[in-house]
């Protein structure tokens, strides 16, 4: 029997353009807003981050990984501190991703069989073993607002028959962790597989609707495939996927990426490249992405984006992030996260404000203009 006491979605606004949604999404640890961007804290922290500073932001929600805190610190260790809001000292909800991704992109340290994945980490070489009832108990264990069914994720290129075993794979492990998952204030999500075939993308979706979760996850795009196969798959689940209950993008952090998957009925994403992108010196503005190590910013005392509000903006110039950059210092990446991730957080919101206002088509083609030619 269902019980979403702990957990509601609901739709407020829609554009009558484009798929976009704006909603109110109910945890046990408060409402997210949606569209929303999702901090990436693999290793139970944002790097560069601490948490008051993502508050600061704005952040309603993290991502954390349940197969690196699997192997390090220990799900033991987590569990002795309350549980991983507590341990990390974030009282905002938390998503747990099940380490699908992790795993498969260990490729020749792994073996993969019905049952489960035998792997070997990548820390000290040990042998482990994930069933999806394992990685239920450990994300129950971590106590993250959202879980993600233990899935196949593929990459791109890939041969329909390949995609094909990874889809019954990801279905049949879905029903595992449905079974196996028992947490009551947890939401359990599945995850819709099928790489860039429409066929085996609705084969999955209408599997995974059957079995009713709460919320869907679209795997295993941005992992190579061109834009326009995403978008179409994107499309794809705009149609088939409930219209009533939340869809995440997983892995998508790119400011066209994200958008365009809003235009197309997604209302949560994650990716590390904005806080990666920053520690790498390269920062998001209005005007497409900077490169704060160039030589000609070295006497430029304006700030790295002047359409910009954020901390980092109304405190500090492009000569000095510059600085920072070349003399090693960590501040420099500190400063970069700061403001990549508060560049992406008020796109989403910004997002949001124009589908219920209406103009949320005019905000896409901006982005289209500024960021339709970067790759990454």
């Amino acid at each position: 029997m269902r019980n979403y006491d702990f957990f509601n979605y609901e739709i407020v606004a829609e554009c009558p353009h484009t798929g976009a949604r704006a909603g109110r999404l109910l945890t046990p640890h408060g409402i997210i807003e949606t569209p929303c961007f999702m901090p990436v804290g693999t290793q139970a922290t944002v790097k560069a981050m601490a948490p008051f500073e993502l508050e600061m932001l704005g952040a309603r929600i993290i991502l954390c990984n349940a197969y690196h805190l699997y192997l390090r610190p220990g799900i033991d260790v987590i569990e002795k501190a309350g549980g991983l809001h507590e341990f990390m000292r974030w009282d905002r909800a938390i998503l747990t991703d099940s380490g699908g991704f992790q795993v498969f992109s260990l490729a020749s340290f792994r073996k993969v069989n019905d049952a489960g994945v035998e792997f070997q980490s990548h820390l000290d070489g040990s042998r482990h073993f994930l069933s999806p009832a394992l990685v239920m108990s450990i994300e129950e264990s971590l106590g993250g607002d959202i879980a993600m069914c233990f899935d196949e994720c593929t990459s791109y290129p890939i041969t329909e028959d390949e995609a094909k075993g990874a889809t019954f794979r990801t279905i049949k492990w879905a029903k595992l962790c449905k079974q196996a998952h028992s947490r009551k204030d947890q939401a359990l999500f599945g995850i819709v597989q099928g790489s860039v075939f429409p066929s085996l993308r609705k084969y999955c979706s209408d599997a995974l609707v059957d079995m009713d979760f709460p919320g869907y996850g679209i795997g295993g795009l941005a992992v190579g495939e061109p834009r326009e196969l995403m978008y179409a798959t994107l499309e794809l689940m705009d149609q088939v996927l409930p219209k009533n209950k939340p869809r995440y993008l997983m892995g998508v952090g790119h400011p066209l990426d994200m958008t365009e998957g809003i235009a197309r009925g997604m209302d949560m994403f994650d990716c590390v490249l904005p806080t990666r992108n920053a520690r790498n010196g390269s920062v998001l503005t209005s005007k497409g992405n900077l490169n704060v190590r160039r030589l000609e910013l070295r006497e430029d005392f304006s700030p790295l984006d002047p359409e910009c509000n954020c901390y980092v903006c109304k405190n500090f110039s492009r000569a000095y992030i510059r600085h920072l950059h070349k003399a090693g210092e960590i501040l420099a990446s500190r400063l970069c996260t700061w403001h990549n991730l508060h560049f992406m957080l008020e796109l989403a919101r910004k997002s949001r404000n124009a589908i219920i206002e209406g103009n949320f088509p005019q905000l896409l083609e901006v982005c289209k203009k500024v960021f339709g030619d970067e790759t990454d």
